[in-house]
């Protein structure tokens, strides 16, 4: 009896949801074109960061290479981006990592990846918020700042010192925006975004005219010509070595791990699925194209700030407009001041835009409250999931200390980007794919073989009977240029185990750096033995036979993309505090309240199995592999 319930407890927590792509029916107004969308990307990715980032990484961790930072961050964006075009390439709907998950790996992974893109789309834009209320503030002199440190001060923990109203009456009119149309707020997107890239292309034409190739040479005379005797331990934490790379690798890979965070917020064209006119052909093109915009922008403010302005000379507060003056061009600050401002406004209505979508998502599925995922006839937006979560980031902006949970969201952004890399991993290996109605309707089952023969008597008797056995040949040598049900569980399982490695090796990699610089052999040696071990399932991996379905995008060398993938993502997340995992727990404590007291109980896709006439009704094919065998196992 025991047994029992905890087969059907477990089974629960890994079913997924079926997606009919046969009907592009929506409640949403099919209305994105791919020039909205990649606006969309650019603007939600491309925010204050350019304006400060450049100079800070530039200054204190790589000097001139800091064009290699982007780039290598560019290139660890451009894998999860890779994954997540190939999903919406299948997957045209609504949900972004969520319904990701949810197709692929079970309802308990989906709900873990929708709960953390709220939790980041939350703090992101209440961050952004605060970031335009202190850019407006400052460009006026102060004063909104002044009046509320007088008026109220507030001495009480993650709350900030003083409440910043601003941010109410900024994020007001944009959610309702928002709850007004899609068209419309993209519209107004548009305009942001087109301004702050022609201020960024003034930015770095001007600083390729106006710069010197000098600045990328300095040596050390440079150096003690500008700051006469200073101390060695000063000499050396400021100015480096000099030349090009004055921080060595090692300033490069951190400030690449730095500069990874700028281009976090591509993803939120993936919550478009039902609202793009093409969906499976301008997803895959407009998360592509606006990751190469970003970078693009990147690296080039970053190389005209260093050719105009010797790197140790930067100012990290604001180094553009200080660079300007210090090429005599100082009027060129108000073109900056505006191009920020209206980079944090395209950067708030990027992050805001995904939030409602998610929302509704998880609400429609059942595993959030229904009332969410109603749709205004008249708008055809989620109105109430607009306005909720306006109102949530409203809230957290003006209260807040928002320095302590800006961690948070980089855990949740690297988990969904983790998830979709795994389940890209997974289905492209199956034997039927999301693109087929008729293998979705084959998954609305589990069960064995048989009682699928007994509930539907169009399935032969010679298909069910057809059995695999797992042998060594299996694993490197598969029999079949085709993928089967034996083929797709061993990389579900190859997958799972080289996901736990991989956490194995990050762990190691951060937390005992310090034996591994010092040459313990002990470390190194384990080091070595652990990427034998994951290098194994790989090559398993790599062995199996590839679905040769037809899609408008697909990820390149697998399953090598997808793994490095994993392997940086999980590498960053190792790399948070002990502090932003306690938070992240409390997080996650709330959701599994609400997902094991509500959602699990009310999950649309649970009613549907409780209904014993619907899979009767259905007509059945060859059913080849549950993409989830831990349903058959539990």
């Amino acid at each position: 009896m025991f047994r029992g319930e905890m087969t059907s407890f477990g089974k629960k927590l890994v079913r997924r949801r079926m997606v009919d792509l046969s009907s592009e029916d929506t409640h949403f107004a099919r209305c994105l074109s791919m020039l909205d969308l990649i606006a969309l990307g650019v603007g939600s990715t491309l925010g204050a960061g350019v304006y400060v980032l450049a100079g800070e990484v530039a200054k204190d961790m790589a000097g001139p290479s800091i064009i290699l930072c982007f780039l290598v961050a560019a290139f660890s964006s451009v894998l999860a981006g890779l994954c997540y075009a190939e999903f919406g390439a299948r997957v045209p709907k609504a949900g972004s990592a969520y319904l990701y998950s949810y197709v692929t790996v079970g309802e308990i992974w989906a709900f873990i990846a929708g709960w953390n893109l709220i939790l980041s789309y939350v703090i992101g834009t209440a961050s952004v918020a605060r970031a335009w209320s202190a850019a407006f503030d400052n460009i006026i002199g102060n004063h909104i700042s002044t009046f509320f440190m007088n008026k109220t001060t507030l001495h009480v923990p993650l709350l900030a010192e003083r409440p910043d109203f601003f941010t109410l009456i900024l994020i007001g009119p944009l959610t309702a925006l928002l709850a007004f149309g899609v068209s419309e707020s993209t519209f107004v997107n548009k305009i942001f975004t087109a301004v702050n890239l022609m201020v960024l292309g003034f930015v770095i034409i001007t600083g390729f005219v106006k710069g010197d190739i000098k600045n990328w040479q300095l040596s050390e005379e440079d150096y003690n010509r500008l700051y006469p005797n200073p101390p060695d331990d000063v000499r050396k934490e400021v100015f480096g070595s000099g030349g090009f790379v004055p921080f060595g690798l090692e300033g490069i890979l951190t400030g690449a791990a730095t500069c990874f965070y700028a281009f976090v917020g591509f993803d939120c064209i993936a919550t478009t699925g039902e609202e793009a006119r093409n969906p499976q052909r301008s997803i895959p093109i407009g998360i592509i194209v606006s990751l190469l915009i970003c970078f693009v922008a990147y690296f080039g403010v970053s190389a005209a700030l260093t050719l105009m302005v010797p790197y140790f000379l930067l100012n990290k507060e604001s180094p553009l407009p200080e660079a300007f003056k210090a090429v005599g061009w100082e009027p060129a600050r108000y073109a900056v001041a505006v191009g920020s401002l209206c980079a944090l406004s395209s950067s708030l209505l990027g992050s805001m835009f995904p939030m409602p979508r998610v929302i509704y998502a998880m609400a429609e599925d059942g595993l959030l409250f229904k009332c969410f995922s109603k749709i205004n006839s008249h708008t055809k937006t989620p109105l109430l999931a607009t306005v909720t979560s306006g109102f949530l980031a409203a809230v957290m902006a003006s209260l807040f200390d928002l320095k302590g949970l800006v961690d948070l969201m980089s855990i949740g952004t690297l988990l969904a980007y983790s998830l979709v890399a795994l389940c890209v991993l997974i289905l492209r290996y199956q034997s039927r794919q999301l693109n087929s109605p008729k293998a979705m309707e084959m998954l609305e089952l589990n069960g064995n073989e048989e009682e699928r023969v007994i509930m539907n008597p169009t399935i032969t008797t010679t298909s069910a009977q057809q059995k695999e056995t797992l042998s060594p040949a299996m694993l490197f040598n598969p029999p079949t240029d085709t993928p089967t049900a034996l083929s797709g569980r061993i990389v579900y399982i190859c997958v799972l185990v080289i996901a736990m490695l991989i956490t194995v090796i990050c762990v190691v990699l951060t937390f005992k750096v310090t034996a591994l610089k010092d040459a313990s052999v002990g470390w190194i040696v384990a080091l070595v033995l652990l990427f034998v071990a994951l290098l194994i399932p790989t090559i398993i991996v790599w062995r199996q036979p590839q679905s040769n379905t037809r899609l408008n995008f697909k990820v390149p060398f697998l399953p090598l993309l997808p793994i490095f993938s994993i392997f940086i993502n999980i590498l960053l997340m190792v790399q948070l505090s002990a502090d932003t995992w306690i938070c992240f727990a409390i997080w996650m404590a709330v959701g599994f309240t609400i997902y094991f007291g509500y959602g699990i109980r009310n999950s649309v896709q649970g009613k549907k199995a409780e209904e014993p006439c619907a899979t009767i009704e259905k007509p059945l094919h060859h059913p080849g592999l549950d993409l989830n065998p831990v349903a058959a196992v539990v």
